[in-house]
């Protein structure tokens, strides 16, 4: 396995990676809270002034570092341009499609998609980057397909929702694996490229005197509003660290704790009521996060 100065030993690695992991889909499953918050304010504009603000998050964090002309000599290079542009693309397309879900009375569907999001990694772990599975992780991926399916039963129609989100982030952390970017210096030139838009439609907002959103609204929405930035660049830069820390596969696993701490967060926070399809999900895939996760002395690495 080879080495980076951003990676570290193979087994720093893995535990890294872990970590990370945990850490940002801790942060995701608690995000609806935010979201919830400025549910009034127009879904495009909530994504404008959370990409803006982690911009200068990031782009702060970066110049205090020392990386920020280091950074943006990567879109100097052709291949590696083209490759922050097809990942700013995923990335912009799943949080539009995550905050209309939420803003739109559709939360269950935007919980179901990161339920949906690991299958879809493995399988592109499996597929594209050939990495193998044993039987029981196997078996493991099986029990959680067949929670995700008996959700999908429960919503009595194909749910586009969700299958946006789980397609668009499992190509998303694919793409961020094969970058050759730091992850910090990466999420940085998602914002940035894609901040010109984002800057443009605002200003057409408060031209027309149609913007709600910042300028014209009460502080604590306002307040609300600037910590989508950290909200949004911390999570990722601990995905995409762990993304290129990691099997694809044990990444996949790993995130189901984002939907179960969602569903938590309905269930405890914001009193939703339960059904036994929903029970049946939790269950089957638990199941199978523990069958995956659990020791065996005959596979190494993560």
């Amino acid at each position: 396995m080879s080495r980076s100065p951003e990676t570290g030993t193979p087994k720093e690695s893995a535990t890294v990676g872990v970590l990370s992991a945990l850490g940002a889909f801790g942060i995701w499953g608690v995000s609806p809270l935010f979201f919830n918050a400025v549910s009034e304010v127009p879904v495009l504009e909530i994504l404008s002034q959370r990409i803006l603000w982690a911009s200068l998050v990031v782009g702060l964090v970066l110049a205090f570092r020392g990386e920020f002309k280091r950074t943006l000599a990567f879109l100097a290079q052709r291949k590696t341009a083209w490759t922050m542009v097809l990942s700013t693309v995923l990335v912009s397309a799943n949080w539009i499609t995550f905050i209309y879900a939420v803003t739109s009375g559709q939360a269950l569907q935007g919980s179901l998609g990161y339920y949906i999001f690991p299958l879809v990694t493995v399988l592109l772990g499996r597929l594209v980057l050939g990495e193998s599975m044993s039987c029981r992780q196997t078996l493991a991926l099986a029990l959680a397909f067949v929670g995700v399916a008996v959700a999908i039963e429960g919503l009595g129609g194909v749910p586009w929702i969700s299958l946006v989100l789980a397609v668009t982030f499992s190509l998303y952390g694919l793409v961020r694996k094969m970058a050759p970017v730091p992850a910090l210096s990466g999420l940085f030139l998602e914002t940035l490229l894609i901040s010109p838009f984002l800057l443009t439609y605002l200003a057409g907002m408060e031209f027309f005197g149609a913007g709600i959103a910042f300028l014209d609204g009460p502080w604590p929405r306002s307040l609300w509003l600037m910590a989508l930035g950290p909200l949004t660049a911390f999570p990722l830069f601990l995905f995409a660290s762990a993304a290129r820390r990691m099997r694809l596969s044990t990444l996949g696993i790993l995130q189901y704790t984002n939907p179960t701490i969602q569903f938590l967060v309905a269930t405890l926070v914001f009193k939703e009521s339960l059904n036994p399809a929903t029970l049946a999900t939790f269950a089957c895939i638990w199941c199978g996060v523990a069958l995956y996760l659990w020791p065996d002395r005959r596979e190494k690495g993560a």
